[in-house]
């Protein structure tokens, strides 16, 4: 189920105890520390129902700049549902297995992190102004979503469940954890006789949703978006080719929608929720060191906290940029070569966690198949 407000912005524009100690000292935490960063997130949150044009971006939240009163801190869209603003952020890890295409609710998140796992990609789709009814198909997290998720103030977190060093990072970070293997929110999945085991796990994000504690709050702005109207920097592109592991993916800009169009492996990758191809606002690619997960050495872990390139697509142009992080409570600040923070356009994001040099740009007039995938 869309809301009006997601219709418009998507057509339109988730062992013993010396390992524990292990995977919490590499998540960038510790449990001595969870209940202090949690309540740091809580007390750090700025109110995202107004905006402040003055502020300037630093090192710390974005700064909304994109409408003069109540925004979705994760899309920078003006409302008036004052009650859609005020929920909590719904993290749901989504397979992107061949088997599992096409997913469902990809094209209803407001962020889609899509990170590299073993020799495939993987999904965390942030839901917060929207929802999907159902969602998925749901797998399983990774120690890598602690440190990339923390910015987003205590997510709901829908996963499968893991093995047990995951399960003991996920358990011990300030992460709301609705595994699939619990008791208490066990009832909330359900298996579809459309696919086979295991990607046929899926939820509903309104069932997801009714699990938010009392104490739970809205997300901070990830991102600075533009003006209204207001044109991007960059220099002008058809799209960007991009290698992650075992997948192949195209984004194509679309001029007459204003929406970048996704491709894997050759072909259009849809959302099962409306047939439609996936489609995005925005394109962030952020180069990132990838290391062995400390819960299993064939994982890979993505280094999500310091610094690095990346590449902002918006608008249909291209921006070379940095990337900085300072701390797994802070969103990823963008700045292009001149230092400047980069503004996005309202609407969805999808961020790329590539490996160094994984994306390639194709320029304004080229045919996607003339630039290689790197």
């Amino acid at each position: 189920m869309k809301s009006s407000t997601q219709k418009r912005v998507g057509r339109s524009g988730v062992a013993a105890f010396a390992s524990i100690g292990l995977l919490l000292s590499a998540c960038g935490s510790s449990s001595s520390k969870t209940t202090d960063t949690s309540a740091a997130a809580q007390s750090s949150v700025p109110d995202t129902t107004t905006v402040d044009t003055t502020s300037t971006t630093g090192e710390g939240t974005p700064v909304i700049t994109a409408a003069a009163g109540p925004v979705f801190p994760l899309t920078g869209i003006a409302t008036t549902d004052t009650q859609a603003i005020a929920r909590s952020a719904l993290v749901v890890k989504i397979d992107n297995h061949p088997l599992a295409r096409p997913q469902s609710g990809l094209n209803e998140a407001d962020i889609v992190f899509e990170e590299n796992v073993e020799q495939l990609t993987r999904f965390a789709a942030v839901f917060q102004s929207g929802s999907s009814d159902p969602v998925g198909p749901i797998r399983s997290g990774r120690t890598q979503d602690v440190a990339m998720l923390g910015s987003l103030n205590r997510p709901l977190f829908a996963w499968s469940g893991g093995n047990a060093r995951v399960t003991a990072a996920i358990s011990a970070s300030d992460l709301r954890d609705l595994s699939a293997l619990s008791q208490q929110h066990k009832s909330a999945y359900f298996r579809s006789n459309a696919k086979s085991a295991p990607h046929n796990l899926y939820s509903k994000t309104s069932s997801l949703f009714a699990f938010a504690p009392a104490d739970a709050g809205p997300p901070p702005a990830q991102f600075t978006y533009r003006a209204d109207g207001t044109a991007s920097s960059g220099d002008a592109v058809a799209g960007l080719n991009l290698s992650m592991d075992g997948v192949k993916v195209a984004w194509v800009w679309d001029a007459p929608t204003k929406l970048f169009l996704r491709s894997s492996d050759g072909k259009a990758h849809r959302d099962a929720v409306d047939n439609a191809q996936l489609s995005t606002n925005n394109v962030v690619v952020l180069y990132v060191d990838y290391k062995p997960s400390p819960a299993d050495f064939k994982s890979p872990e993505a280094q999500t906290i310091g610094k690095g390139n990346a590449l902002v697509f918006s608008d249909g142009k291209v921006v070379k940029a940095t990337w900085s992080r300072s701390d797994r409570l802070a969103p990823f600040v963008l700045k292009d070569s001149a230092g400047s923070v980069v503004g996005l356009t309202p609407g969805r994001t999808f961020v790329e966690l590539g490996r160094a040099d994984s994306a390639a740009p194709v320029p304004a007039g080229a045919e996607m198949k003339s630039v290689p995938f790197p």
